[in-house]
């Protein structure tokens, strides 16, 4: 078993079974933020975790500067071909400041988020993150509802994507939402993905402790209030 927050992430085989990703829903979401928060064209956005740039990539095309930030190699050197004067992307560890104060606007989006071992990252992290805006700018993060998650949990499905049968079963482990992804591709494969069930809870205790404090809470990308039992998604709106 390999871990997924350094070595899965930057496989091929985790982007052949997310392929299905909705670019369609990313942007939609991306649209009803911009036109929400109310963004100058002149302002700048980090987001962090990129992966593969859509986000990033589509807020560009919108007349902003935006830099994207990930750990994965593979994703950062595709996102890299999109890349114009005002659309740059490195590799980096969110963990890690990356330009003190320099931006307007920061992103953390679509589960981006709580896949450390160690716990303390998470603090470590956000911290980090906050470091990068600059004074009253914005501070967004998306992750999933945990409650709804666990709640409604499947713990065994099969994938077949591009001839690959993926065999995955989810389960709760000591404060982690954990993935198992088994498949044969000329060999046998079995990775990992294992993220902290991080309430809104946590999330309040964390930024409080980052000097960001909460604005607003949504929790679909309609951006609708956020219900703890029946919303979808988490999604923090906060400033620095």
């Amino acid at each position: 078993m390999k871990n997924c927050f350094n070595i899965w992430f930057n496989t091929p085989y985790y982007h052949i079974l997310y392929n299905n990703r909705n670019i369609h829903e990313a942007e939609f979401f991306l649209t009803n933020l911009l036109e929400k928060i109310n963004i100058k064209k002149n302002c700048r956005f980090l987001d962090v975790a990129c992966g593969k740039g859509r986000h990033a990539i589509f807020i560009n095309k919108q007349g902003y500067y935006v830099e994207g930030i990930d750990l994965s190699k593979e994703s950062i050197n595709y996102a890299k071909k999109f890349s114009n004067d005002k659309l740059k992307f490195t590799i980096h560890d969110m963990r890690l400041p990356y330009k003190l104060n320099e931006f307007d606007v920061l992103i953390n989006l679509f589960t981006s988020f709580g896949y450390f071992d160690n716990k303390t990252d998470n603090l470590k992290a956000i911290q980090a993150m906050s470091k990068n805006v600059k004074h009253g700018g914005k501070f967004i993060l998306d992750f999933m509802n945990t409650k709804k998650v666990i709640n409604e949990l499947v713990l065994s499905e099969e994938k077949t994507v591009e001839n690959i049968d993926f065999q995955i079963r989810r389960s709760i482990q000591n404060g982690y939402i954990v993935k198992d992804i088994r498949f044969k591709d000329k060999k046998l494969y079995h990775f990992q993905e294992k993220v902290q069930a991080l309430t809104l809870t946590d999330f309040k205790e964390i930024f409080e402790k980052s000097g960001l404090k909460i604005m607003n809470l949504w929790g679909d990308y309609f951006l609708n209030d956020f219900n703890a039992i029946n919303s979808p998604r988490l999604i923090i709106l906060a400033e620095k």
